[in-house]
């Protein structure tokens, strides 16, 4: 294959932590190639071609930064755009293609958003951070938790995290049901778990979470009729997408008692802006997209956005994303 021109100017995107620099293998790169890291996500389009037009290599983070046709279009130096992770709904890659940009994504590791998932888990069910407020004011023992033996486990996604969040819920001694659209039996056996209707599921967990991929299909899974159906026990934990949860019937259900609590890593909105609704709901735990932020994941990540950049110049791009 054609060895590439060489890149000039690469443009790092929402590092958020301001850590990019510092956990990648940078120094791998031609010493010609100019790096700009961009702390700050631009939602104004006008603003973000203004940023971007002049750099012919773009890393966005994941999803924080969206790249639609209406974008890659104003982008005529454009010639690599790469993405943290092996895929990324929010680049229209068929655009990309048209204009003869390459689309690379990275490795990543593990699957730390089971880790999340958990602590957020954890954390409602045995009222962490408001007992540790509690006591850091000078209280003791204000509130009584619920040990998760014996409770049920709704999953619905049952996929590559779900499934092993499932098999955490059972080494809790937690019964697991699961329900997706097209979960089988065979597949919820194959972790512990049994298969159920999504109004079983929805009427008996005892925490329900989230582990479904966003489409137009799973858009608003969890409305308010499903919210209903819960109990007033019932927490209900989100780290894959905001919109799979009707959010301000999730806010109306808190705010009214109908469930027990929510604990969230993934919003409508991100960033929140201050004075979010969701920011005063009751009974919550919140994190700030934290699934996939972990040092190994973001290693994985630099590492292999370093390994496209230079594969791209030698002419035989790697984990290239097609439409």
């Amino acid at each position: 294959m054609t060895k590439f021109a060489p890149l000039r100017r690469l443009a790092i995107l929402d590092d958020y932590q301001g850590v990019t620099l510092s956990l990648g293998p940078w120094d791998d790169l031609p010493k010609s190639l100019d790096i700009t890291v961009f702390r700050d996500t631009l939602h104004d389009r006008d603003a973000l071609v203004e940023r971007l037009a002049s750099f012919d290599a773009i890393l966005a983070m994941r999803e924080r930064t969206p790249f639609p046709r209406a974008l890659i279009e104003r982008l005529p130096n454009l010639r690599l755009l790469m993405s943290t992770a092996r895929r990324n709904r929010s680049f229209d890659i068929a655009a990309c293609v048209e204009h003869g940009i390459t689309v690379c994504g990275t490795p990543d590791f593990g699957a730390p958003t089971v880790d999340l998932a958990w602590g957020l888990i954890l954390s409602l069910a045995r009222d962490i951070p408001r007992q540790q407020d509690s006591l850091r004011a000078g209280h003791w023992q204000t509130s009584v938790g619920i040990g998760l033996e014996g409770k049920t486990l709704g999953v619905i996604g049952l996929g590559k995290l779900g499934a092993r969040v499932a098999r955490v819920g059972a080494a809790f001694g937690m019964k697991v049901i699961a329900w997706s659209q097209n979960l089988t039996a065979e597949r919820a056996a194959e972790v512990g778990a049994i298969r159920v209707d999504k109004d079983v599921l929805l009427a008996e967990a005892d925490i329900i979470t989230l582990h479904v991929v966003l489409s137009e299909r799973s858009r608003g899974i969890i409305g308010a009729a499903d919210l209903a159906r819960m109990k007033k026990t019932t927490f209900v934990v989100n780290t894959s997408r905001g919109p799979l949860i009707d959010q301000p019937a999730l806010i109306a259900a808190l705010k009214e008692g109908r469930i027990a609590g929510a604990g969230l890593d993934v919003f409508d909105e991100e960033p929140l802006r201050p004075g979010h609704p969701i920011l005063s709901a009751p009974n919550t735990v919140l994190t700030p997209h934290l699934g996939y932020v972990s040092e190994q994941n973001y290693r994985a990540y630099f590492t292999g956005a370093v390994e496209a950049i230079n594969a791209f110049e030698a002419g035989h791009p790697v984990r290239v994303m097609e439409p």
